[in-house]
């Protein structure tokens, strides 16, 4: 086997370690860590530690702060004028339910596991260092450019606060192409100003986020409350998406909360349940306001106030401000949430270590906000809030898919001691017919065949599940807090993911395959590399096939098997 040396000393290293490519692969690319090792051994990596002073109710602020703002005051508005109309109601109570059980899956992770990691240490202990480089990725970027996206929407509702119209201090460059030539200095400085404030300290930035005439039966006699039917609804799910990914940064804070335990669930799916209902109950205020095809997509509530008598037009200037206000506590637990992203990735090596130190003094990964931070508002800078949307919401769902099969195979799975295969191939089973159901929904003609199609594949997911059920015991037992009734509560997580995927339109899967192939590439050219020559080092552990047994000793102890 190759010698474990620094394959970045020289160019001549790296050309060999680039040689040695394929065998790093095997050895690496399904290389997995266990739970004792990501709390202890690679969180040593950043050095000083962060400090655990956050509680449940930090948790359910930062959550309802990270939530309320990205969605409700930037996206709402394109999602019921271009999809759903009125109906945004029920697209937000779908994303809703669907995000709350994604929810259930993290706070399984995050109570046994309470590091900084989310999503990418949450596959990395299952799927390997692979699925986790690819699933952090773009974790990273769908937080980069939702971040972006709500800076710029900051803006739009900053403009409404002062009456101004974003258009007289958005400089317009027509050497650009189009999407591209509104250059948005505020909206930098709103990032650059959080960046700083996120930089100083985790505690700080919740103290800061805590202080911090038509009517809807109008609509369904004229316009009708699924203006685009039953699609229209879910394409609207798919879209407003975006603005449950507040609950996934409060995920990451794990390694900052004071009891695990107790603080995760509640701070985490009482921010989700919290947040679902102030989403239907605003979209159907906004829907009682304005028709649908009337409502101004950039700031609709205080659009909605715009137009109104004299008497009325303070109202647009108040809701503006407090929207902008609302946007801001968003972004700021989004971006606290992205540098822990990249900080934990960072202790993985699979980037340069340097995103992983946490600075002594402020406890926080001081590299990782600052790099992060300036990225964003380089593309806050520039980018048209339309390309940025259309952008984020595939790598969202893939993320949270991903969750949900990771969660699903730790329950069933030990590794060392338990036959992988019937886990794997239950959850590719599933995952197909999912999509299969997702395609004959959105592709297959109106029709008996096509009722035929969808219910055969409701009846053989079913049956997949409860054989599954029946047929392989439950390897792990959690110890302090479980999803219930598995697998059918992650299974439908999986489907539902599944088919908002397949409400997305083409651009989105240009930009995921895209950016995903991009992610490989820096993977097989740098990644596979570093995290080798840190497994030389002592950092890792070995592969997959030589790992070691701790992990399924620590799920033998007294809880082999799990019925609930």
């Amino acid at each position: 086997m190759e010698s474990h040396g620094s394959s970045f000393s020289g160019l001549n290293s790296y050309f060999r370690a680039l040689a040695q490519t394929p065998a790093r692969l095997a050895r690496r690319a399904c290389s997995v860590s266990t739970s004792h090792d990501e709390m202890s051994q690679i969180k040593a990596r950043s050095g000083s530690a962060m400090q655990r002073t956050l509680r449940w109710y930090d948790l359910v602020g930062l959550g309802i702060g990270g939530m309320v703002g990205a969605g409700v005051f930037v996206i709402t508005g394109r999602a019921s004028r271009l999809h759903a109309g009125p109906s945004i109601v029920v697209s937000y109570a779908i994303a809703g339910l669907c995000a709350l059980l994604s929810a259930f899956c993290y706070t399984e992770f995050a109570v046994d596991m309470p590091v900084a990691g989310g999503a990418f240490s949450y596959v990395r202990v299952t799927f390997g260092e692979f699925a986790a480089f690819l699933t952090g990725a773009n974790l990273i970027m769908d937080y980069v450019m939702s971040n972006a996206a709500v800076a710029r929407g900051f803006t739009a509702y900053l403009g409404s606060a002062v009456g101004i119209s974003t258009s007289k201090w958005r400089l317009v460059i027509h050497g650009l192409p189009d999407g591209f030539n509104e250059i948005d200095v505020f909206a930098v400085i709103a990032v650059l100003a959080i960046t700083l404030i996120i930089c100083y300290g985790t505690r700080e930035s919740s103290v800061e986020i805590g202080k911090t005439s038509h009517s809807l039966q109008t609509q369904i006699t004229h316009l009708g409350f699924f203006p685009f039917g039953a699609p229209g609804v879910f394409n609207g799910a798919a879209m407003v998406y975006l603005s449950y990914i507040g609950y996934d940064a409060v995920s990451t804070l794990a390694e900052e909360v004071h009891n695990p335990v107790k603080d995760i669930p509640i701070g985490v799916s009482g921010s989700v349940i919290i947040v679902t209902i102030l989403y239907c109950l605003m979209a159907a205020s906004m829907s009682m306001l304005l028709p649908y095809d009337m409502i101004d997509a950039d700031a609709p509530f205080s659009g909605a106030f715009r137009g109104e008598s004299d008497g009325w037009k303070w109202v647009s200037n108040v809701i503006g401000m407090g929207a902008s206000f609302g946007i801001l506590t968003s972004l700021i637990v989004a971006m606290l949430g992205q540098a822990r992203y990249m900080c934990v990735i960072g202790r993985s090596n699979v980037v340069p270590a340097w995103f992983a130190r946490v600075h002594p003094k402020t406890s926080t990964p001081v590299n990782a906000s600052a790099f992060l931070g300036i990225f964003t508002a380089a593309i806050a800078l520039f980018t048209d809030l339309n390309v940025l949307l259309n952008l984020v919401s595939i790598g969202t769902l893939f993320v949270f898919y991903m969750v949900a099969n990771a969660l699903v195979y730790r329950r069933y799975v030990a590794i060392g001691t338990t036959n992988p295969w019937p886990t794997l191939s239950f959850l590719c089973s599933f995952s197909c017919t999912s999509i299969l159901f997702t395609l004959t929904w959105h592709f297959m003609p109106l029709g008996k065949g096509k009722a035929f199609m969808l219910g055969a594949c409701a009846v053989i997911a079913t049956a997949i599940i409860q054989l599954f059920h029946c047929t392989v015991p439950q390897a792990r037992k959690p110890e302090f807090w479980g999803v219930p009734l598995m697998p059918w509560m992650p299974c439908v997580s999986i489907f539902l993911n599944i088919f908002l995927l397949g409400s997305l339109d083409g651009p989105s899967y240009v930009r995921f395959v895209f950016f995903s192939a991009l992610a490989v590439l820096v993977y097989v050219l740098y990644s596979v590399h570093a995290s080798f020559d840190a497994e030389g080092e002592g950092s890792f552990g070995q592969k997959s096939g030589e790992i070691i047994v701790r992990e399924s000793d620590e799920s033998d102890r007294g809880h082999c098997f799990l019925k609930v």
